[in-house]
């Protein structure tokens, strides 16, 4: 790996191209190192306590594990150093203000996956860098079309990381004995072939008839409308479930459903929704909740949740498409046909 591109090389070209763009370099870089640090800490082995649950919940409600903890502190440590203007984490209740004059705000998920720790599965961290506007109360409530750049690191085989800076896609991957990320792919595309599809099928009789008619659909194979057959995934890890479609196509649905907790979609719209949108968008995918442009929509609170639909752009079009349906639309919202009615289709 000595003779690819460094990083840092690459975040110092692109640091001379727009006013704001020292700024975002510098927080990428940041990020970079506190991603080699979280990396060695989860390769090393000893995650006996560092993976297991505490006693706290985070601002989300969700239970901590020891490691969601250690990796926030990492990132906040590393970035800390910047002038950021404001930074989102989603193990704060409430978002940091800093530096006033700072040109950008920050927003992370720490350690997605996390729960996959135990079975040695890919974790990761997302991030998604935005304008500082003047109003700081608003740094988090900007749309997703105004993000600056965004990324996430996976650590599994390989440590990579995967940055748009607003011009496409690009890979690095850590080169341990250097200790510096170098670049793998440029200009990622995803294939418009669509042959994978992810989704937690286990809850199927949760979803909507929309989403349903679409796994029919890809149930049904060659036999059906896409006339391919499809294979499924699911790793219950964003990252990876991203990394997989960069890398070979499809599509993935994290949607919302009837149990409770669940109307809204599970996923939080700042700082996982956003970012990746902002990527799959950047190497010619797209991202929705089935029925809006996902980088359309901007938080009403930080940890607002949303239901996320990415991937080949054919086949989100295709669940958009389903759920303008007005048979399907109907047995949605009419009394015998609803979540609750006397019929389920």
């Amino acid at each position: 790996m000595t003779g690819q591109l460094r990083l840092d090389d690459h975040l110092q070209r692109y640091s001379e191209t727009a006013p704001h763009a020292l700024a975002v370099a510098a927080a990428v870089d940041a990020i970079a190192a506190a991603a080699i640090e979280i990396a060695d800490l989860i390769a090393s082995g000893d995650l006996a306590d560092a993976s297991g649950l505490t006693t706290e919940r985070n601002s989300d409600g969700d239970i901590q594990r020891d490691l969601d903890v250690q990796a926030d502190a990492i990132l906040r440590r590393c970035l800390s150093k910047l002038p950021i203007a404001a930074l989102a984490s989603e193990e704060m209740r409430e978002p940091q203000i800093g530096d006033r004059e700072g040109r950008v705000c920050i927003a992370i998920d720490p350690l997605d996956g996390s729960s996959n720790i135990d079975i040695n599965m890919t974790v990761g961290t997302i991030f998604s860098i935005l304008p500082a506007p003047d109003d700081l109360s608003l740094a988090f409530h900007q749309r997703g079309s105004v993000q600056l750049a965004a990324g996430f690191v996976t650590y599994g085989p390989q440590t990579s990381l995967v940055l748009t800076l607003g011009e496409g896609v690009d890979i690095f991957t850590l080169d341990h004995k250097a200790g510096c990320f170098r670049l793998a792919r440029s200009g990622v595309q995803i294939s418009e072939a669509c042959e994978e599809f992810a989704i937690n099928a286990s809850n199927r009789r949760h979803w909507d008839p929309p989403v349903r008619a679409f796994i029919d659909e890809c149930l049904a194979g060659v036999e059906g409308p896409a006339n391919h057959d499809f294979n499924m995934r699911w790793v219950g890890s964003l990252v990876a479930e991203a990394y997989r479609i960069l890398t070979r196509g499809g599509v993935f649905l994290y949607p919302s459903d009837a149990r409770p907790g669940y109307g809204e979609g599970r996923l939080r719209l700042t700082y996982e929704a956003h970012p990746m949108a902002m990527i799959i968008e950047q190497a010619g995918g797209s991202a929705s909740t089935g029925r809006e442009r996902i980088l359309d929509l901007s938080a009403q609170s930080l940890h607002q949740r949303v239901p996320l639909i990415m991937g080949s752009s054919n086949e989100v079009r295709r669940v958009e498409e389903l759920h303008c349906d007005p048979v399907l639309v109907a047995s949605v919202s009419a009394p015998l046909f609803a979540r609750r009615g006397f019929f389920r289709l």
